[in-house]
């Protein structure tokens, strides 16, 4: 599916991705929603449904990654509530064996998230996949989502790289979709972001549940040399 003898760098995003989407899922329909209608004295559907129209009104928008954002909406400290239910951020399977491999290999690894760098850091700091990335871009350092082509052309000023020799990975279509119009030509979906969900098709990208689908052999990666 990949010939990593021809990729150089590995973009790849978090949520989803490397971690289980399950968290950020449970978190923003079930646990939010559940506190904002403890805190403002709301029947919990209708708490529900206010979270879920303002979701859909800020989809895809700088402004719905944005916890700063979030809390000014709820009139809660959004981040303090995440680390509630930090016990469900989970590395999702076989991610690190594939970011070991990939770094075995010399490959450039590159976080790009949409991720606000408050959830960022919590992330970081229980799962510490930051120990196999190169490098660590938030899309709110670029104020613009990854949707947007103008993360693209801010990323391609601060991180070169070779579009013919690159990969990107992501589970949302709209993201890719955006990066196919950069001119990135590697794409790979994941179709099972979230373990508590089935499979999505892909039908537009190549698809892949799981990395050890396109997980480069053992044979490809060189072993360690040894120290006389």
């Amino acid at each position: 599916m990949i010939d990593w003898q021809s990729i150089d760098t590995v973009l790849l995003d978090m949520d989803g991705t490397l971690l289980d989407l399950h968290f950020d899922n449970y978190f923003w329909l079930h646990h939010l929603p559940q506190r904002y209608a403890e805190a403002h004295d709301v029947d919990r559907e209708v708490a529900a449904d206010e979270i879920y129209q303002k979701i859909r009104q800020l989809e895809g928008t700088l402004e719905w990654y944005c916890l700063d954002h979030w809390s000014e909406l709820m009139r809660m400290d959004v981040p303090s509530l995440k680390t509630e239910v930090k016990h469900k951020i989970q590395i999702r399977p076989h991610a690190e064996v594939f970011l070991e491999r990939l770094k075995a290999l010399n490959k450039k690894l590159v976080l790009i998230t949409n991720s606000h760098r408050r959830g960022l850091e919590l992330k970081l700091s229980l799962t510490e996949i930051d120990q196999w990335l190169d490098i660590i871009i938030s899309a709110h350092d670029f104020r613009s989502p990854k949707e947007d082509m103008r993360f693209w052309q801010q990323l391609y000023l601060v991180e070169p790289f070779d579009k013919q020799r690159t990969v990107f990975i992501d589970d949302t279509p709209r993201v890719l979709r955006s990066a196919r119009d950069f001119g990135l030509e590697h794409l790979i979906c994941i179709t099972m972001p979230d373990s508590q969900k089935p499979a999505q098709s892909s039908a537009e990208f190549t698809g892949i549940s799981h990395f050890d689908e396109i997980m480069p052999p053992l044979d490809e990666v060189e072993p360690w040399p040894i120290q006389h």
